[in-house]
């Protein structure tokens, strides 16, 4: 099928080259042309695992094609996805003025039946508004469907999401739309829920921010952990074999982060009171996850005491492991908050350290991980990349001034840690 992507960051993007891995025939579209240039000559503005090569193998079979007009798109494409941005407002509300502009060019050139998507997070009822904007801005009155299709991938796994996904969600009320969305996602094996348009536009929020609430609610388990020593990973584990909590986000930490669970969290609870509802579990939830944070910096301070002129060892800058994505990171606000106190950041990541270089400039950036410990007071562990598991941790201790390290992810073995003869302290341990 011949279909469009508008918009080329990273859902329209990876959405789109997995589209042609399966065999459609995608043209991705976007305003930026210096990013149409790139991405036509074989580079990608982002790191997610294996999509730079999948693009390259679908360009050159002529399956992935990128352009910046919309109107070659709703010309040549029977369904058109829209992947815009849909940034917050200061106030928690979602800014809809990328969607609502592809909804004018699109009507602007629409001549015969298009399927439009949304694939964007939107708030309930954006989908209405989109097919009045349509309907008010077309020229030729052509029939057209519009169609919710929420996207439920999470960076450094989404190829792996897209080609092997939990659930595909529709949100139509047309049966002709229906059965083309059905065909475009034919060769993708996995149960397919058909909705009404709006169930399909509440099914995003309510499902990030269902998991957000899990991972505020073990943090909340880890700091009893801490008062009452006991240990969270092993209340974690007894929970999660209960099959009817499972053990999937109940790792304790120093909060979520990234470009979705703030964002969604914070759009959830506004659009709940604009419906009259007050969602005070989620708000709940959004200020544990601030006060989490906080906790994690008590400890430093109470070991090492004042963080001015101190040397901090930083593990990690993006907001996860196997992205370089540094949005709403919280390792990049450890990193703010030792720097407002004083502190030198001696940081390392193995992909984000451009981008957090550009947000953060007095970071110390080294080449790599052991690097971090040269002269060091303590290190912090912030983002759970696997190789910081392996790194010389008996060399990084001969160049620390001290033999500290606070592991905000649990990523490293507490006894072998303490066994080396580190003063190890964890998250709800």
């Amino acid at each position: 099928m011949k279909l469009a992507i508008i918009g080329s960051g990273y859902v329209g993007l990876t959405t789109g080259a997995c589209f042609a891995e399966v065999g459609h025939d995608v043209l991705c579209v976007d305003s930026d042309q210096a990013k149409v240039k790139s991405l036509r000559g074989g580079s990608v503005p982002f790191y997610e695992p294996g999509l730079e090569a999948m693009i390259s193998r679908n360009a050159a079979l002529g399956r992935l094609r990128f352009g910046e007009s919309v109107a070659e798109a709703v010309e040549n494409c029977l369904a058109l996805f829209i992947a815009v941005p849909t940034p917050p407002h200061a106030d928690g509300s979602v800014d809809l003025h990328y969607v609502e502009k592809v909804a004018r060019e699109i009507a602007g050139s629409l001549r015969e039946y298009r399927v439009i998507v949304d694939k964007s997070t939107v708030p309930v009822r954006t989908g209405e508004k989109v097919a009045q904007t349509i309907e008010r801005y077309s020229k030729q009155k052509a029939e057209f469907d519009v169609v919710s299709n929420p996207e439920f991938l999470r960076e450094g796994s989404a190829i792996a999401d897209l080609m092997n996904p939990d659930r595909i969600v529709i949100g139509s009320s047309s049966e002709r739309a229906t059965a083309i969305m059905k065909e475009v996602y034919g060769p993708f094996r996995t149960p397919m829920l058909i909705t009404d348009l709006n169930s399909a536009e509440l099914i995003k929020h309510a499902s990030n921010s269902f998991l957000a609430l899990k991972i505020s609610y073990i943090n909340m388990i880890a700091q009893i952990c801490e008062a009452s020593n006991a240990d969270v990973l092993l209340v974690a584990e007894g929970m999660g074999l209960d099959r009817r909590i499972g053990r999937s986000f109940l790792q304790a930490g120093v909060g979520w982060g990234g470009s979705c669970f703030p964002k969604d969290v914070s759009a959830f609870i506004r659009i709940a009171e604009e419906l009259g509802c007050e969602f005070r579990l989620l708000k709940e939830a959004a200020s544990i996850n601030e006060e989490q944070r906080e906790h994690f910096l008590k400890k430093i301070r109470e070991e090492i005491w004042l963080l001015r002129d101190k040397t901090i060892g930083l593990l990690g800058l993006a907001f996860k492991n196997n992205t370089d994505d540094t949005r709403q990171s919280v390792a990049m606000a450890l990193a703010e908050s030792f720097l407002k106190e004083g502190a030198v950041v001696r940081a390392f990541d193995p992909k984000a350290m451009a981008k957090a270089e550009q947000l953060l400039p007095k970071l110390q950036l080294c080449s790599c991980g052991e690097d971090v410990a040269a002269g060091a007071d303590c290190v912090v562990v912030a983002t759970e990349w696997e190789e910081f598991r392996d790194l010389d941790w008996l060399a990084m201790k001969k160049r620390m001034l001290s033999p500290l390290v606070f592991d905000g992810r649990n990523l490293l073995d507490r006894e072998k840690m303490a066994a080396w003869g580190f003063s190890y302290r964890g998250v709800g341990r």
